[in-house]
């Protein structure tokens, strides 16, 4: 079974963070919510929710995953290229050859990180400033390699299927879309 894991830090956005868990979970995906900090229960941007993760960050290895998840929201995708974890499980993922999906502000995650310099992305109209080294891409999604990178929280399904896609057999990804009438 594939495993995905999705880093949560405070202000979060929620459909960025829970489309793709809905998603990658109909799609047979085991998927672990990795809190970034120093609580279980992670708050999203506006306070519309709050998530209790299965685990925090400093006390996991992230190794024997498939994809590493980051959800923009603001702060959280602040909060995500603050935390040394996870600019750590960044570049072990990038080095790995392992899937990277960032969406909104979370592609800034990348530059903070040091990976993927030169590589096509893209991200919310906000951050797009801050992505000087990266080739600036205007769709919903783009994949360069093993980093996948959405625009932001209306695209969040469209990239939830896109992670799934990457993990799952066209059978898995089709019954998937199917029953989500995509």
């Amino acid at each position: 079974m594939k495993r995905a894991y999705i880093l949560l830090a405070e202000g979060f956005e929620v459909i960025e963070a829970l489309a793709p868990i809905d998603c990658l979970k109909r799609a047979g995906v085991e998927v672990r919510k990795v809190a970034v900090g120093a609580s279980l229960d992670v708050t999203s941007s506006h306070n519309h929710a709050t998530l209790h993760c299965d685990t925090l960050i400093n006390d996991t290895d992230l190794s024997d995953g498939d994809v590493l998840i980051l959800p923009g929201g603001n702060p959280g995708y602040i909060n995500l290229r603050e935390s040394e974890a996870v600019r750590r499980a960044v570049r072990e993922y990038f080095d790995s050859g392992k899937l990277i999906a960032a969406i909104c502000g979370a592609p800034t995650v990348l530059a903070y990180a040091q990976v993927a310099k030169g590589y096509n992305i893209t991200c919310h109209s906000s951050v797009k400033a801050e992505m000087t080294e990266y080739n600036y891409v205007a769709d919903s999604t783009v994949m360069h390699n093993n980093i996948l990178t959405s625009a932001g929280a209306g695209r969040s399904i469209e990239f939830g299927i896109e992670i799934a896609k990457c993990l799952v057999d066209s059978e898995t990804l089709s019954r998937t879309k199917q029953g989500m009438e995509l």
